[in-house]
């Protein structure tokens, strides 16, 4: 019998910001680049291809915006992992949303299966991390920046 095990990773965090600001947060670079990525071709809209860049690690991906329902959810396919990833933004009260994010669709198996889901984990909760000291507190924590310095390019 075939086994319907479908391996999800799953990140959450409480914000205490309305899910519109949440929700913004990732959909606009300019707010987005203050807690994770660098660079940034643009916002996220529905059908576009934007890339996303790590300049301290030398990195990017190209990531395609499947759906966005505003301020409840994005659903993006990730092209260097070619998994999918769901953001979706849960109103708490007024100021306070319950964002998850779940990353899914791997082809590894395996060690390889378990090494990407323990990385993707890791990467998703810095992600929050960030998100939440920066929305609330305005603190750039430099998380994803400082998360592999022995990577970072001179």
């Amino acid at each position: 019998m075939p086994d319907s095990y479908t391996p999800v990773v799953e990140a959450q965090m409480m914000i205490r910001k309305a899910a519109s600001v949440v929700f913004d947060a990732f959909i606009d670079p300019e707010i987005t680049t203050r807690f994770w990525f660098t660079k940034s071709s643009g916002k996220l809209e529905t059908g576009k291809t934007i890339t996303w860049q790590w300049e301290m690690y030398g990195a990017s991906d190209d990531i395609q915006v499947v759906e966005i329902i505003p301020d409840k959810k994005i659903t993006i396919k990730w092209d260097n992992l070619s998994t999918t990833v769901d953001f979706e933004f849960n109103t708490l009260t007024d100021d306070t949303t319950y964002v998850v994010i779940r990353n899914y669709g791997f082809k590894q198996t395996g060690k390889d299966l378990i090494e990407i889901i323990k990385n993707n984990t890791g990467g998703f909760t810095t992600v929050l991390d960030a998100l939440k000291a920066y929305l609330e507190f305005g603190i750039e924590l430099n998380l994803v920046k400082d998360k592999f310095p022995h990577l970072q390019q001179k």
